[in-house]
């Protein structure tokens, strides 16, 4: 209400003023944190924009590298295993170690001869094949998550459309092929199957199943090596072949499909 003063001006009564207040307080103290939220609102989705999760999996690749590069590990095939670890406990260690050494783009052949040389033919292989699987998913997972979103709209090319469709359609197939064939680096094989659209058990499976004549060869040469002319060490040799020509044989028969437009 409006109260009346001598000079006939009409001032707000007290308790009009307090509601006018009352009404007007909550309106100045909200703004803060809208734009509060706003702005971490506005980060978030640019810290998990597509490219910032590809330029975080660039830096961790790098650092790896960066570290396997120091690391050394082709001294394991010179030195040995630390004498510390020994039984079971040294099979588990190096079979994580070898996943996180492919991961870091560690040739796996290097790897393989380490295993036969440390643990023998049979026990070297059990334990290449379980570190081969583990960095094949570790890769996998990091490509999926961090680059698939951002590197899937860059496949525009014929050669690029058609490589991403033959993965995406016949994952098991294409992957046992590129296990098969030395000629593809594990690596890309990881990254590229992460890109396409297969699923995580084509992907493993087909990585377990190929990887086997190949790993088994270079664990048992690994094993052998101390007698390079020993029939086991030249037949293990000659079986590192087999693979090549059997990928060979198998991405002939297949060339038309990424001729295809």
């Amino acid at each position: 209400m409006l109260d009346a003063n001598r000079s006939g001006t009409a001032t707000a009564s007290p308790r009009a003023a307090a509601t006018e207040l009352a009404v007007a307080v909550p309106t100045t103290v909200t703004v803060a944190p809208l734009s509060r939220a706003g702005f971490v609102a506005r980060c978030t989705r640019m810290l998990l924009s597509p490219w910032s999760r590809l330029s975080l999996l660039v830096a961790l690749l790098a650092a790896a590298a960066s570290t396997m590069l120091l690391f050394e590990p082709q001294r394991l095939i010179t030195h040995g295993w630390p004498p510390q670890l020994g039984g079971a406990a040294a099979t588990v260690v190096f079979a994580a170690a070898y996943g996180l050494c492919t991961v870091a783009f560690v040739p796996r052949p290097l790897l393989n001869l380490a295993a036969g040389a440390l643990f023998g033919s049979q026990m070297g292989l059990g334990t290449a094949l379980a570190g081969t699987v583990l960095g094949a998913g570790v890769a996998f997972g990091l490509g999926r998550i961090l680059g698939q979103d951002a590197l899937r709209p860059l496949l525009r090319g014929r050669w690029l459309k058609a490589a991403d469709g033959q993965l995406s359609r016949h994952g098991f197939r294409s992957m046992m092929a590129a296990r098969l064939f030395p000629g593809v680096p594990f690596w890309a094989a990881n990254y590229c199957a992460a890109v396409s659209r297969m699923g995580w058990l084509p992907f493993l499976l087909a990585t377990a199943l190929g990887s086997v004549p190949n790993t088994a060869a270079y664990a048992v040469a690994g094993a052998r090596a101390s007698t390079p002319t020993s029939p086991a060490f030249l037949l293990a040799m000659a079986c590192i072949a087999v693979p090549a020509l059997v990928g060979a044989v198998v991405a002939w028969r297949k060339r038309h499909h990424l001729r295809a437009p």
